[in-house]
């Protein structure tokens, strides 16, 4: 199976189809790029395919902050219109804009 094209964008704020966690995206691997353990610990029933994007969170849910991978069958656009508020977004990206964050120049090389 051939790797499909990225759907979502760095600085796109998205949210899991699944589960209750949104984030914005701070990188993008076109397939996927983890362990063999990481894909294996993924309950079969809901195992995503390895042929597809799979991108980097900054990711926030009720209760904390962390970083996700999360492939791209499983995500959706966010549309509330509210930031992330993980503490390392300005590490990585600038001005706020609805939707989405502007990369860093210093970031976006």
């Amino acid at each position: 199976m051939k790797p499909k094209q990225a759907k979502f964008k760095i600085g796109q704020i998205v949210k899991h189809r699944l589960f209750p966690f949104r984030g914005v995206i701070f990188d993008v691997d076109p397939e996927f790029s983890n362990t063999e353990e990481w894909w294996l610990s993924i309950p079969e029933d809901v195992r995503p395919h390895k042929e597809q994007p799979y991108y980097h969170l900054l990711a926030e849910n009720a209760q904390t902050h962390y970083v996700a991978y999360v492939s791209q069958q499983n995500l959706l656009e966010d549309e509330s219109g509210e930031p992330v508020r993980h503490p390392e977004i300005q590490a990585y990206f600038g001005e706020f804009k609805g939707n989405h964050y502007v990369t860093r120049p210093s970031y976006a090389n």
